[in-house]
């Protein structure tokens, strides 16, 4: 469970700031005049709290640190597995089209 995760499961009050699942009930709207009102104390139209810019640029950092980055050797590989298809592709693409457009030619030449 990511962090992200974490935090809207304590916000709606399933886990408490430990981790651990909650005892309480997570407060509801009904029976507050109807649909559409927000609990007290909710922020904003979403009731969700914004990151400061700060705060978002260390957890992206953080996200980034535990990115499985790929060695020289498999970049190398990997770029090469794709320059390789994508030359057999264009290539069939370009065949297809000529021949086709050769037998249209033909059909219409009358």
């Amino acid at each position: 469970m990511n962090r992200e995760t974490k935090r809207m499961m304590q916000r709606q009050g399933q886990i408490e700031a430990d981790g651990t699942p909650s005892t309480r009930r997570a407060p509801t709207t009904a029976g507050r005049g109807g649909a559409g009102q927000r609990p007290p104390g909710a922020r904003g139209p979403s009731g969700r709290k914004r990151t400061t810019p700060v705060q978002f640029t260390r957890e992206v950092r953080d996200e980034m640190r535990q990115v499985g980055w790929p060695s020289r050797s498999e970049l190398i590989n990997y770029t090469s597995v794709v320059l390789t298809t994508l030359i057999i592709m264009i290539s069939l693409i370009f065949g297809l089209n000529l021949g086709f457009g050769h037998l249209i030619t033909l059909l219409f030449q009358r």
